[in-house]
């Protein structure tokens, strides 16, 4: 059982700080998805015919393979973890604006005139009343966002070590230690096991109106997301 925690040193960190390391450069893409898809998905609200486009955009990026991607930046941001970082921030928004589009549109009519007829512009109705009443989805969303996050950050490990645990795979390879590859999964399963249960929590918290066992509707996705995910 030692060995399952005992790290190569030439991964220059502990087994609890490639978790730290793992949450960092899963998360911060997905923060910076989220912070990206809320204008984008505001605009799509209000101008309907850009949807489509925007959609098809990030659906477009989604298909691009991620070591594709680090062949482009690795040139520009080099084998860091910004390089990594970038990528998992674009396939996000695959997720996330059609999440946040579809929260918003799902608000009643009557709720949006009511918050008009008390002087509300379209942004402060947007953050105030839209946003709010979106959140299940929203949060639907970012469920799949992370949870697809925490598993592509392994493939970072194919530039300089930059993949968190997945660069355990490598170790586990390199130095006959199927222990280590046991290790990084159950701990990458575990981690976005934690975090979904977290998200759901924020959602209860959120959203106290909602009756407990209520199921938000799942967020809307294209087709290519499922298919491109497993080729990754």
């Amino acid at each position: 059982m030692s060995g399952f925690f005992d790290i190569p040193s030439d991964l220059q960190h502990s087994w609890a700080g490639l978790i730290g390391l793992h949450l960092r450069e899963a998360l911060i893409p997905v923060a910076a998805g989220l912070l990206l898809a809320l204008p984008v998905a505001q605009l799509c609200g209000r101008f309907r015919w850009l949807y489509p486009p925007v959609l098809g955009m990030t659906t477009v990026l989604y298909a691009v393979p991620s070591l594709a991607f680090f062949v482009v930046l690795i040139d520009y941001t080099g084998q860091t973890e910004l390089t990594v970082m970038i990528p998992l921030a674009l396939y996000s928004l695959v997720v996330l604006i059609p999440a946040i589009v579809d929260g918003v549109r799902a608000v009643p009519p009557e709720t949006l005139a009511a918050a008009t007829a008390m002087g509300f512009g379209p942004l402060r109705r947007y953050t105030q009343v839209q946003l709010p009443i979106a959140a299940p989805a929203i949060i639907a969303g970012l469920r799949v966002a992370t949870a697809s996050s925490i598993s592509l950050v392994s493939v970072g490990a194919l530039i300089g070590n930059q993949g968190a645990l997945g660069n355990l795979l490598a170790a586990a390879q390199k130095y006959d230690r199927p222990e280590l590859a046991v290790n990084s999964v159950v701990t990458m399963a575990v981690l976005a096991i934690a975090c979904d249960a977290l998200l759901v929590l924020l959602r209860v918290l959120l959203t106290p109106w909602m009756p407990r066992g209520t199921r938000p509707r799942p967020a809307a996705r294209p087709e290519p997301y499922e298919a491109g995910g497993a080729a990754r």
